[in-house]
């Protein structure tokens, strides 16, 4: 993907890019999903894992990382799992190393001094210490998998912010940057219009705030 869009779209905030995909009538919220350290923002194509529980042999669990590219977020379907963890400090320091912008998983990760002394940027549905090791193992890299019930694909835009975490299709992301660009300015016009002494009802209904994230055949 373009280098430039990924970068603009890194500089929205997700609530932005959620009305806009809302407007498009894309599903794109990652439910239950939250930044571990706040203040470490992201935004980069995906590289997905997905997770199964072990059965008689055991698998393996994070040998994966050696193929993620730098600017890549590592975004792992471990079906909401909260039993154990397929993330640690071994992994953040990994992926730090190798300039990986940063990782999403449907389930938990462990080692958040590692996380917050790095400075990574890391987005689960919670923190647990059980080790994931003889309980999953990686069975498909690079597959389309399912975050809180939305499908991300491999190349897909991950964003995410101390708000949540979004999934951009990745041959929709120019367009959807567009209209959140649009949306954040209508925003900022009506705190402007506030600012000056306009009631907020007012200033809403000049400025169309109603039918921002309505589809096209509902405006």
């Amino acid at each position: 993907m373009n280098k430039d869009i990924i970068e603009k779209i890194k500089q929205m905030d997700t609530a932005s890019i959620s009305d806009a995909m809302d407007k498009l009538g894309i599903p794109c919220g990652l439910l239950g999903i939250q930044a571990v350290v706040s203040g470490n923002k992201i935004c980069g194509e995906a590289f997905t894992v997905h997770y199964v529980p072990c059965g008689a042999e055991k698998g393996t669990v994070g040998d994966f990382i050696d193929d993620v590219e730098p600017g890549q977020v590592v975004v792992i379907d471990n079906a909401g799992r909260t039993y154990c963890t397929v993330w640690g400090d071994i992994m953040t320091f990994t992926a730090k190393t190798k300039g990986i912008e940063g990782t999403l998983i449907d389930g938990v990760c462990r080692d958040v001094n590692g996380i917050e002394e790095l400075g990574y940027g890391i987005y689960t549905k919670g923190k647990y210490m059980v080790t994931g090791k003889e309980r999953v193992q990686v069975d498909a890299v690079n597959i389309p998998v399912a975050i809180s019930g939305v499908q991300v694909r491999p190349g897909d835009l991950i964003l995410g912010d101390d708000s949540g975490a979004l999934c951009i299709p990745k041959e929709r992301a120019e367009e959807i940057l567009k209209i959140a660009q649009h949306i954040e300015e209508v925003e900022q016009k009506i705190i402007a219009e506030v600012k000056a002494g306009s009631s907020l009802k007012a200033a809403r209904e000049k400025l169309g705030y109603h039918k921002l994230q309505s589809k096209p055949e509902e405006e």
